[in-house]
């Protein structure tokens, strides 16, 4: 049986692995210093290398790879029949073995699903542990994130993904023009298992199919690509839809900007990127208060276009991007929020008044409800909690320590 070209010419050896040094160097950088971090996710686009790094790995260090996809695995019971030996028991024929969980965006995030299983047996696993995923930023992985050590791949360029498919031609002894080869790899847009798929139809077919006709792939792409487009490569016409293609709200996605600008622009290019990182926020709120939503093509220009353009000098080293910490920060206040305007609430109806009323009083409530007015009023361990922390803070601030509210 003849295998498809994305096996057939899938490596397991680092040498064949193009475009992604950095990403081997940390794969192997985890491997020696294990167990410090117990395990690994490579995560990135599909096509860009994530299982052949980790075949790679294995065959480099003579390890025994037991390979599962977590598709195949969506509940605590299986992830506990199948994962849970291979993370304990020796292997049978070599030194050591190498546990690969493939495709995790598969697994569920519930309390009945694989997610916190797993984070339980990365915690007891004798064997290093790697994770492939194509979005390991999911809200289903943050408490995965924090037990793993994270490794993002870059997208292959064109020209690396050219080279590759240029040599798979050779080794089949076909022919096929090279502006050819050219098409099919820009239409790929870095996914390197698209592109195979791509030549083993053309070759196949010959002049029954027209590479004009394969269509250009849509794909969403991750937040660290969009980021180093927006400031890595030089600013063209695409730059203004590079958020397009990021499956994230742009609140979100403004965040992730104003957090690694200072990680690439300096001196006036800095100042340059945060003064159109502010005009979008200014066009954001404009669009909340006056729902003028034609805004929103002025938001995201400044966004992309404005924050790029803020310098030519562009640098092509990798870095590192990093989630941003005003999110975490966001979360906190919206919980003590929500857990003012309960109270507020209760208060309100319990007092016949309106919650605007109540609420301009809400910095007296932490004093004025006492235990007997927190039962009547039904309040839970949680509203409870947040009044004994405000009153604390008040008396503190105020210096009512002396006196017995």
């Amino acid at each position: 049986m003849t295998l498809p070209f994305i096996e057939k010419y899938r490596t397991n050896n680092f040498e064949e692995i193009k475009g992604q040094d950095s990403a081997i160097a940390e794969a192997r950088m985890f491997l020696k210093t294990f167990p410090r971090k117990k395990a690994l996710i490579i995560n990135g686009p599909a096509g860009n290398g994530k299982t052949s790094i980790v075949l790679a790995l294995a065959k480099e260090n003579n390890l025994e790879l037991f390979e599962l996809n977590a598709s195949d695995l969506r509940n605590r019971a299986s992830l506990e029949a199948v994962l849970k030996p291979a993370s304990l028991q020796s292997s049978l024929f070599k030194k050591s073995k190498l546990i690969l969980m493939d495709e995790a965006d598969g697994i569920t995030g519930s309390d009945r699903g694989g997610v916190p299983e797993l984070i339980a047996l990365i915690e007891k696993t004798k064997f290093p542990i790697i994770i492939t995923a194509n979005d390991i930023w999911d809200k289903k992985f943050s408490l995965l994130r924090q037990k793993c050590q994270i490794v993002n791949l870059k997208e292959l360029n064109e020209n690396v993904i050219f080279d590759i498919i240029t040599e798979v031609v050779k080794k089949e002894c076909k022919k096929i023009t090279p502006e050819n080869l050219v098409l099919i790899a820009k239409k790929s847009k870095g996914d390197m298992r698209a592109a195979l798929n791509d030549l083993e139809s053309v070759l196949n077919l010959g002049e029954e199919i027209k590479i004009e006709d394969i269509d250009e792939r849509e794909k969403d792409i991750g937040i660290f690509e969009a980021l180093k487009r927006i400031f890595q490569m030089p600013f063209d016409k695409k730059t203004l839809d590079v958020f397009d293609d990021v499956d994230m709200e742009i609140d979100e996605i403004m965040l992730w900007v104003e957090e690694n600008i200072p990680l690439e622009y300096y001196g006036k290019s800095l100042a340059k990127a945060y003064d159109s990182l502010s005009k979008a926020d200014l066009f954001k709120g404009r669009i909340y208060r006056q729902q003028y939503w034609r805004f929103l093509v002025y938001q995201n220009f400044f966004l992309s276009a404005g924050v790029s353009a803020s310098t030519k000098l562009k640098n092509n080293e990798f870095k590192k991007y990093n989630k941003p910490t005003r999110i975490l920060k966001i979360w906190m206040a919206n919980r003590k929020n929500a857990k003012k305007k309960s109270i507020v609430l209760k208060y309100a109806k319990f007092n016949h008044m309106s919650k605007r009323k109540a609420m301009k009083e809400s910095f007296l409530l932490p004093l004025i409800i006492n235990n007997k007015m927190k039962k009547m009023l039904d309040l839970d361990e949680n509203e409870i909690e947040y009044l004994e922390d405000k009153k604390g803070a008040l008396i503190v601030s105020s210096g009512l320590n002396r006196f017995r509210i």
